[in-house]
């Protein structure tokens, strides 16, 4: 059956808080964050930096509380104190697609939860 890809999680203006080039890769995100989201450690993620418009590709790991750490080459395009936007991404069954919803998590300061939505896929009726 044919799929299509579409937003699984998404993490909004999360805060950087610390990049190390020299670690082996990834992005290192509060397991309190990535379990609000629905993001397991190691799956992909892309990341929309808002403050240079840098975007990236990793995976995910968990971090500790309040983290979102990038390593690796990425930490050479985002750094600490930049505003992020971390996206995962899944395929959906095309048959599938419209009833598909999304877990957005709006972040604050310190990288707190605000609020948690869900978004749908569904277009809404055209008058």
């Amino acid at each position: 059956m044919p799929t299509v890809p579409m937003l699984f999680a998404k993490l909004h203006r999360a805060t950087v808080t610390a990049a190390d080039l020299h670690y082996e890769g990834s992005i290192a995100i509060d397991a309190a964050l990535l379990r609000a989201a629905n993001i397991r450690p190691l799956q992909r993620v892309e990341i929309y930096d808002i403050d240079n418009g840098a975007r990236l590709a990793t995976y995910a790991i968990a971090g500790e509380p309040g983290q979102i750490m990038l390593n690796g080459a990425a930490a050479r395009l985002v750094h600490p104190g930049d505003r992020v936007i971390i996206c995962a991404y899944g395929d959906v069954d095309v048959e599938r697609a419209d009833a598909h919803t999304a877990t957005v998590v709006l972040l604050g300061e310190g990288n707190k939860i605000d609020k948690i939505l869900t978004q749908s896929a569904n277009l809404p009726d055209v008058v």
